[in-house]
């Protein structure tokens, strides 16, 4: 069965929740533009929204945090191929033209491709095949133009089209991991990364940051890489849960605290389930935590999960949330099997 996208949050589109596959810091990089004159195309995949400061002049013109063109005098358009830094099903994209007012492109498209092992930009423009998820739409300027997409096969490639020419600020890409499962057989591995297909589905507060962020690749490198609650004003505590890669065992569990300090959560715990309707059971009991600190505890537990939910108490901030194991024999073969078959 597909997972789905978190439910949606207010007016925003559900999948604006989900992680953005195309990050620099997820590993995604922009591979090719045929321009990128007066803004490099790399500025696409940062992960701080776009910056601005009036009468920031270079040598080519209005600095700008983002990816921009020259004035176009033939037809034609421009481009920018994107590698994902998680392969995965994308659920929906958005085109951020932020600060872009008489500068940005009327009409945009984008195409993905879905290609095994490293290849070169050659091959990327002559060999492989694009899939549209965005036909050529209307774009606003200095808006976040969102767009669902309903593809459900893998892709690790994103291409986007700028009709004729102007300037996109940041290129979200957001979806589910889905990494090659047969990466999996060689030893222990965090069941909950998002390179690794976890996936966030549940969350009580992310008041200051998004707990997306638990699960990327690293270590975090300041506090607004990381999950971070409001402060609580009841007798109640903050949670997130997790789908983890596939049914896997966990033997080590990592809470890393690194550089929250004032606003660490005092105790946390770890509990897992097998199944959607499965009971919870206890992985790791309600346990002291200390400010900017990796805490890591090894787990004696024959008993295999697809879910994991962290309560932390009552309430304040988390880098990182790992869980490292292996997958079960049955889940294993079952997403070689998918895997073989073409399924995301």
């Amino acid at each position: 069965m597909t997972p789905q996208p978190p439910p949606s949050s207010g007016n925003r589109p559900h999948f604006t929740s989900m992680p953005d596959l195309a990050l620099r810091d997820l590993g995604g990089a922009v591979v090719w533009t045929n321009d990128d004159l007066f803004a490099e195309a790399q500025n696409l995949i940062k992960t701080p929204p776009a910056q601005y400061q009036p009468a920031t002049f270079g040598h080519k013109g209005q600095v700008y945090d983002g990816w921009e063109t020259r004035r176009r005098r033939q037809s034609g358009v421009d481009q920018a191929i994107v590698r994902l830094g998680a392969p995965g099903v994308v659920y929906g994209v958005v085109v951020d033209t932020s600060w872009f007012k008489g500068n940005y492109p009327p009409h945009i498209s984008v195409e993905a491709a879905a290609v095994e092992g490293v290849v070169s930009v050659d091959q990327l423009l002559n060999d492989v095949e694009w899939v549209p998820i965005v036909d050529k739409t209307p774009a606003e300027g200095d808006t976040r133009n969102p767009f669902k997409v309903d593809a459900k096969n893998r892709f690790t490639h994103a291409r986007l089209t700028m009709h004729p020419d102007g300037g996109v600020a940041r290129f979200r890409v957001h979806g589910r991991g889905v990494p090659n499962p047969h990466f999996f057989r060689y030893g222990h591995f965090d069941l909950a990364a998002l390179e690794n297909g976890g996936l966030i589905t549940a969350c009580s507060n992310m008041f200051y940051s998004s707990p997306n962020n638990l699960l990327m690749p690293g270590r975090a490198r300041h506090m607004g890489e990381g999950w971070e609650t409001s402060r609580r004003r009841d007798d109640g505590n903050d949670w997130v849960q997790v789908r983890l890669a596939g049914r896997g065992n966990v033997n080590l569990v990592e809470l890393d605290t690194s550089y929250f300090l004032g606003n660490a959560p005092g105790a946390a715990t770890v509990r897992g389930r097998d199944g959607e309707n499965g009971e919870w059971f206890e992985v790791l009991p309600r346990t002291e935590l200390q400010p900017d600190t990796r805490h890591r505890f090894v787990i004696d537990l024959d008993r295999p999960m697809t879910e994991a939910r962290m309560d932390i108490y009552p309430d304040g901030g988390m880098a990182r949330f790992k869980l490292y194991g292996t997958l079960t024999d049955d889940a294993e073969a079952e997403l070689i099997e998918q895997w073989e078959r073409g399924e995301a």
